[in-house]
């Protein structure tokens, strides 16, 4: 009789070690799924994928954004994911005061002064390396086309 107590006292020790960690565990799971980048890339490549002058908005529900000609990556704390466009290559519009103002709804007139220094612009950007930069807002798609220039512009 002796070594019933001092074996339920074993188990219920074990029990409550393990119920511990469990909690600890659930408390470091990310509480917000991973940002859904194939979503945000659908909105660019219908932007794209037109003939004609287009302009499109996506929320992000990420932290971080890398867009790149051909990809883009988002970023939360529940992770990183990445998506690939089907209609590529587009024009990061980072790196460039004329390109920024066109995206946000400029003419691309009263910034370049013709279609092939936009094309230019827009050739210069997609050389630059793709870095990781805060999401401020919605993502911003704009297709131009304009004096024969025809580029996508990703903000």
């Amino acid at each position: 009789m002796i070594g019933v107590p001092v074996d339920a006292w074993y188990i219920w020790l074990g029990l409550s070690l393990a119920s511990a960690a469990l909690v600890g565990i659930g408390a470091t799971l990310p509480t917000a799924p991973p940002p859904a980048a194939a979503d945000t890339a659908d909105t660019v490549d219908r932007t794209a994928a037109t003939a004609h002058p287009a302009t499109a908005e996506h929320p992000l529900d990420a932290r971080a954004i890398r867009v790149g000609p051909r990809r883009l990556g988002l970023r939360n704390d529940a992770g990183t994911t990445h998506a690939t466009f089907a209609f590529g290559p587009v024009t990061p519009a980072v790196g460039s005061r004329g390109l920024r103002a066109v995206l946000r709804g400029a003419p691309p007139e009263s910034r370049f002064d013709s279609g092939e220094a936009l094309c230019a612009a827009g050739a210069d950007a997609r050389q630059q390396p793709s870095k990781w930069r805060p999401v401020d807002g919605p993502l911003i798609v704009r297709h131009v086309v304009w004096e024969g220039c025809d580029v996508t512009l990703v903000g």
